[in-house]
């Protein structure tokens, strides 16, 4: 309990440091390009730092006692990190997928090309920069649990190591999909009813896939939580972990964007045909 207490301090403590740094830069940056690579940073770096200490409670099984204990805290965060993002995606899939969904809004195409790959390069920055905090911050011994981390050396084991690779990556895939279709199903809703919907959607699929992937379904957060750990190649993370998502996202705008659309015209027409037949 002492080291649950220290971690939701800590889980805190991020969330306000991160929420002040986004203010400071919103005063000091316009809202062009500087500003949503900010936004990006800011908000990425509290997302993967909150979820290297939740995957450190979770390994050592102190969020499992008892597990709705762990889903909670999933959607707590979920929730919280929404509210607070400040637009950001914090996800290459989510900025890809705003990238497909986007008419242009004046801008060419090297110039969209070129902000996309501004905000994954600062999402990938975050990633790495939340590791090394979060590995500093456990160095100080907070608790027994960041004490014993720091002891074996911040070694981590990855779970796809007990799963076979292409069913590893059809999870992440399917969790991809899932969430990113339930941000389209939710667009006409109040933010502050999607926000809880969204997390909701999180949290089960945090549930359904965990034991096998760690349903991270974000190459930018698998980068930080996942990468460095045993239990798989470098190729094997690509695959389960930026392929997969890749490919959820790309099949949710397919269906929502494309798929829908077409079957809902086709229907409208055969209905208008059948009213002049009669």
């Amino acid at each position: 309990m002492a080291d649950l207490v220290v971690s939701l301090l800590v889980l805190a403590g991020i969330v306000l440091a991160c929420e002040v740094a986004r203010r400071a830069s919103a005063r000091l940056l316009s809202r062009g390009v500087y500003g949503a690579c900010a936004a990006e940073l800011i908000s990425t770096l509290q997302l993967c730092a909150c979820t290297h200490e939740l995957k450190l409670l979770g390994d050592a099984g102190v969020s499992q006692r008892p597990p709705l204990l762990a889903l909670a805290l999933t959607y707590g965060t979920s929730v919280v990190h929404a509210l607070t993002s400040c637009g950001a995606t914090c996800n290459p899939s989510g900025a890809c997928e705003r990238f497909l969904r986007e008419r242009g809004g004046g801008l060419s195409a090297g110039a969209r090309v070129a902000a996309l790959t501004a905000r994954v390069a600062c999402q990938f920055a975050a990633a790495v920069a939340a590791r090394a905090a979060v590995r500093h911050m456990w160095a100080r011994g907070l608790s027994d649990l960041h004490a014993r981390h720091r002891a074996s050396a911040f070694r981590c084991s990855s779970p796809i190591g007990h799963a076979p690779l292409l069913e590893a990556a059809a999870v992440e895939m399917a969790c991809a999909f899932v969430v990113h279709a339930a941000g389209s199903c939710t667009r006409s809703l109040q933010e502050k009813y999607r926000v809880h919907a969204v997390a909701a959607v999180i949290t089960s699929a945090v549930y359904a896939g965990g034991s096998t992937t760690g349903a991270v379904f974000n190459p930018a957060l698998a980068f930080s939580t996942q990468f460095p750990c045993t239990g798989g190649t470098f190729a094997e993370y690509s695959l389960v972990y930026w392929m997969g998502p890749l490919l959820g996202m790309a099949a949710s705008v397919l269906l929502f964007d494309k798929v829908i659309p077409a079957l809902s015209v086709k229907s409208t027409a055969d209905t208008i045909e059948q009213k002049k037949e009669k």
